[in-house]
């Protein structure tokens, strides 16, 4: 069977390939069941051998499908099926169904040339817009990269595959193992590189990465290898873009710098206080270049070189075949030791700076990890938080894609680091807020524009008819997904509401020659037209028996209630 012609779940058809990436394959395709265009993106063979994963990529596949936000690439479905082979041999064939974007990758945009820092600050906030609202639904992506990021057509930013990193690091022993899943090192967060515990602050520190590379064209951090990036992202401290780019303003400088921070505590805590300075960096004074000297060393040591050389004599000793003994016999054996002692201490430092939180200058004891206990029953959710020493508040919630009685997100989100007794607010769903429709039949639109907007809904498509009885503009009917919409119905708040709205004209058509007067009269005003018949005689004319009509005023598009002069012969 061609590709052309697969189906997958006897509803999904794939279609032609329109990207490729290290994990998985995306086709166009077609929703047969809602005949909707969408993405499919099929794992690739390697990946989907491992049941682990399988089970792991469905879960984090099917979070993700209950994110719903313009600058989030809509999951729609997941799934699995099983492909026979050449051999006769069943491979499982893993799949999700996606929205299908109209528009370019970030990185295709960025490889083009220098992006305008207008564009780039634009391009940041729509990422940050979509991790704001993802962070607070408990979803840490975890790998925020330009290759993830789309701009529509519009200009719209959407960013994809939340979830899918969090199944790959899941089920993956190594940082190597795992960029090589994921594709490249550069966007890595430090704690990341460490294998340390990653919450949203790991989201924080990729978006820094892509506005700097947004800013001067490149990552702050290259190597050869991913190993190597990820000493860089540990060790070395980035070099401000506006030395890299002379164009770019330095009160950007330390936005970037901070978003960079080796310590999560350092850097903006959440995607909304990093839009809210992103916001400002534009309008602020630029800091002198001292200034933003001595918050370099703030964040990164007085001294960042001495760590970046050691790191670098680390992988070049570690991985460069090609350098040659200078001296024999003993003095190598003591440069080995005295770089094994040097590479056990740089990890015992970093250990233990990492425990550190720089509000408190010490070591946070028992530090626990607040669970991820989103569309857990509160029931549950209060056991699995008392499990883990942890204190928790309820507070009600509307939500849409949350059933009744479920936890929607947690406030710290999952994977925070807190410590025993902290209390954590739990937001369980009250259903879907809903609104009553208002009357809508024979109101202009405009006045139900604005009741709909009064109520908290919003006005869907306009479908306009003729009607003999309503002026143009006049509602005749209204509906919601396709079923009749009628005053006080109770639906979702923010539902779209589609109107049939009367055009103000009927069609007439040409009576001339084919109809006798009396029933061109019946016809003009029956109902179904509603239109003032008037018979004019004309005695340059022979008459006929019966009278036909041998002219008449207006054909076509009339406005209702219109008279319409039909001339026939007398003489």
């Amino acid at each position: 069977m061609s590709v052309q012609q697969r189906v997958l779940s006897g509803r999904y058809r794939v279609d032609d390939l329109i990207g490729r990436g290290g994990m998985a394959s995306v086709y166009r395709g077609q929703d047969l069941t809602l005949g909707r265009e969408v993405a499919i993106k099929i794992l690739e063979p390697d990946l989907a051998a491992d049941g682990a994963f399988r089970t792991r990529f469905r879960l984090e596949a099917q979070s993700a499908s209950r994110m719903s936000h313009p600058a989030i690439v809509r999951v729609f479905d997941a799934g699995e099926q099983t492909r026979t082979d050449a051999a006769g041999q069943p491979h499982p064939e893993p799949y999700i169904v996606m929205e299908l974007v109209s528009g370019r990758l970030l990185k295709d945009i960025i490889s083009e040339g220098p992006v305008p820092i207008e564009d780039a600050l634009r391009y940041t906030d729509g990422i940050l817009e979509a991790l704001e609202y993802s962070h607070r639904a408990g979803v840490v992506h975890r790998d925020i990269k330009p290759g993830n990021v789309m701009v529509t057509d519009a200009g719209q930013v959407k960013v994809m595959d939340f979830g899918i990193a969090r199944a790959v690091s899941d089920s993956s022993s190594t940082v190597a193992e795992t960029t090589a899943i994921i594709g490249t090192a550069s966007y890595f967060s430090p704690e990341m590189a460490k294998g340390d515990p990653v919450d949203a602050r790991a989201d924080i520190y990729s978006a820094g990465i892509v506005l700097y590379e947004l800013l001067t064209g490149q990552p702050p951090f290259r190597g050869e290898n991913p190993i190597a990036v990820a000493y860089q992202h540990v060790s070395e401290a980035p070099v401000p873009p506006s030395e890299v780019v002379d164009t770019v303003p330095r009160s950007l400088d330390a936005l970037v710098l901070r978003a960079l921070a080796k310590d999560p505590f350092q850097r903006p805590q959440t995607a909304v206080a990093f839009r809210d300075a992103l916001a400002a960096a534009t309008g602020r004074k630029a800091p002198s270049k001292r200034r933003v000297e001595h918050l370099s060393n703030e964040l990164y040591g007085p001294d960042p070189k001495q760590a970046a050389e050691t790191a670098r004599s680390l992988r070049q000793l570690t991985s460069d075949d090609t350098m040659r003994r200078t001296q024999a016999g003993p003095p190598v054996a003591w440069v080995w030791a005295g770089i094994a002692m040097l590479a056990v201490l740089l990890v015992s430092v970093f250990i233990w700076v990492g425990t550190i939180r720089p509000e408190e200058g010490t070591v946070t004891p028992n530090a626990l990890t607040v669970p991820d206990v989103v569309t857990m029953t509160w029931d549950r959710a209060q056991q699995v938080l008392d499990k883990d020493q942890l204190e928790s508040q309820q507070v009600g919630e509307t939500s849409a894609d949350i059933p009744e009685g479920a936890v929607v997100r947690t406030d710290p989100v999952a994977g925070t680091t807190v410590a025993p007794g902290d209390q954590v607010t739990v937001y369980v769903s009250e259903g879907v807020e809903t609104a009553a429709i208002p009357t809508l039949v024979n109101l202009t639109v405009t006045e139900v524009t604005a009741a709909l907007e009064q109520e908290g809904l919003k006005l869907g498509s306009v479908t306009r008819r003729n009607d003999p009885d309503r002026a143009a503009d006049v509602v005749i009917s209204g509906a919601v997904d396709g079923a009749a919409a009628n005053p006080g119905d109770e639906v979702p708040l923010g539902t779209a509401v589609d109107l049939v709205v009367a055009t103000g004209t009927v069609t007439v058509e040409d009576f001339a020659l084919n109809y006798t007067v009396d029933k061109a009269v019946e016809i003009l005003s029956s109902d179904e037209y509603g239109l003032e018949p008037v018979v004019q005689e004309d005695a340059s004319c022979p008459a006929t028996d019966p009278r036909m009509v041998k002219v008449q005023s207006a054909i076509g598009e009339v406005p209702v209630g219109s008279e319409i002069v039909l001339t026939t012969c007398s003489g």
